[in-house]
């Protein structure tokens, strides 16, 4: 980190401001609509975090924090209203929650000088920093998740997938789209066919996918879906008894309620992960004593441990992490929108971080840099256990093929900078 100032600078500023305002966290959430299955533990788990850190340890830095949720409905349009209606109010950072969404706030974010953390998703090339000033994707992108899903299913043939095919079915949106160009290229390299296979959204209706995938006989799934798509997309691979273990989704087709359905047909399934599984972590005891069983809980307090509930409780903890590195750098507790994103772009994430955290291993280690906000895109994989109703982690975080990732990267962001003149953020 390229910052000197000691906690002791911001402890005295804070004994010198007698009032300060709190820290402002948006959640443009979606608890109605399509998606409203995964949105729900994961606004949860945004909420539920922030609220521990104010009844635990009185907030971040001696500031409380204070979650604005805004209702989206996974739309679009009414994203961009949620941001025009949220930011005036402090907000340090947003969490859009949506690639479409992503998409449209970019260029409004990066003007009002407020930080976006598309975690996981939104526009891929966001990582180079230099050209998006004000975007974060750490600790992960979808490209990494493609190449993930290569590498292990590599892992499992020994290493040589040279010949065998593999279809992409992938909801028919720009998110979906989005790891087609890092496939096409990892199969020249490792020489595999690529199948391609849209799914129109809501995802309710695919039988004809399913049916060409019984016809063609690929050697592995790889699913980009969300909500409903991913449920019968396993249904309709259990009904043509196509190998779970050779099926893996992305992390947005992973949660329990993807698998549950199926029942035991879809035991074996796979996903990619950004963060742990489950809820065997100290920090779950301090959220059931502070939170949820003082009826301070977002939710019913039933989703702890879940694929969503964690991924939010994630989001969270990463935002929280920034605001120490921000109010460390600027030598001030009540930090602002821009400060936010320079304590994001300095980001450290280390096992001791996490462990003093109370969730040992909880997600990879990685760091961020003015060059670099996309992390180290390490990614992990996981297992269904139908038995006992819960994800496995079968691999840990590891590496994924930047020498095919990175040109991408900077092509794309090399054209979103001559178009709109951007300047230079690294200089």
């Amino acid at each position: 980190m390229n910052y000197k100032l000691g906690t002791w600078a911001v402890a005295g500023l804070m004994a010198a401001s007698p009032v300060m305002a709190d820290l402002v966290f948006p959640s443009l959430s979606y608890r109605t609509g399509p998606y409203a299955a995964g949105g729900i533990p994961f606004a949860d788990g945004y909420a539920d975090y922030f609220t521990l850190l104010n009844e635990r340890d009185g907030g971040i830095g001696g500031v409380m924090t204070r979650v604005v949720e805004c209702e989206t409905g996974y739309n679009t349009e009414k994203g961009v209203e949620c941001y025009e209606s949220t930011k005036g109010e402090g907000a340090l950072v947003y969490q859009p929650l949506s690639t479409g969404i992503t998409y449209q706030l970019i260029p409004k974010a990066t003007a009002d000088d407020i930080p976006i953390h598309s975690m996981g998703y939104g526009r891929t090339s966001a990582a180079n920093g230099d050209v998006f000033s004000h975007v974060f994707n750490y600790p992960a992108n979808y490209w990494n998740g493609a190449s993930a899903a290569i590498n292990h299913i590599l892992d499992v043939n020994g290493g040589d997938i040279s010949g065998k095919k593999i279809a992409l079915v992938y909801h028919n949106s720009a998110y979906g789209k989005e790891p087609i160009r890092t496939l096409e290229k990892l199969s020249e390299k490792h020489g595999f066919e690529l199948l391609q296979l849209a799914v129109d959204h809501p995802g309710q209706e695919q039988k004809s996918q399913w049916l060409q995938i019984r016809r063609e006989r690929p050697d592995n799934v790889i699913m980009y879906g969300w909500g409903v798509m991913n449920q019968v997309a396993i249904q309709e691979a259990a009904n043509i008894r196509f190998p779970m273990e050779n099926f893996i989704g992305i992390w947005w087709s992973g949660a329990e309620i993807d698998v549950q359905p199926a029942g035991d047909k879809a035991n074996g399934y796979k996903a990619l992960s950004m963060s742990a599984v489950g809820d065997d972590f100290p920090l779950y005891d301090d959220l059931r004593q502070y939170v949820v069983e003082a009826g301070k809980a977002a939710g019913a307090g039933d989703q702890l441990g879940t694929v969503p509930y964690n991924r939010g409780l994630y989001a969270a903890m990463l935002a929280a992490e920034a605001v120490k590195v921000a109010q460390e750098m600027h030598g001030v507790a009540d930090i602002t929108s821009g400060q936010m994103r320079d304590g994001m772009e300095n980001l450290v994430i280390t096992e001791e971080i996490m462990a003093a955290n109370g969730v040992p291993g909880f997600g990879p280690e990685f760091t961020v840099s003015c060059e670099n906000h996309g992390g180290d895109g390490l990614v992990a994989v996981t297992q269904w256990d139908a038995a006992a109703g819960e994800f496995v982690q079968i691999a840990d975080f590891a590496p994924t093929d930047m020498e095919i990732i990175q040109p991408l990267i900077d092509e794309d962001s090399a054209a979103y900078k001559a178009e709109n003149n951007i300047e230079s953020n690294c200089n």
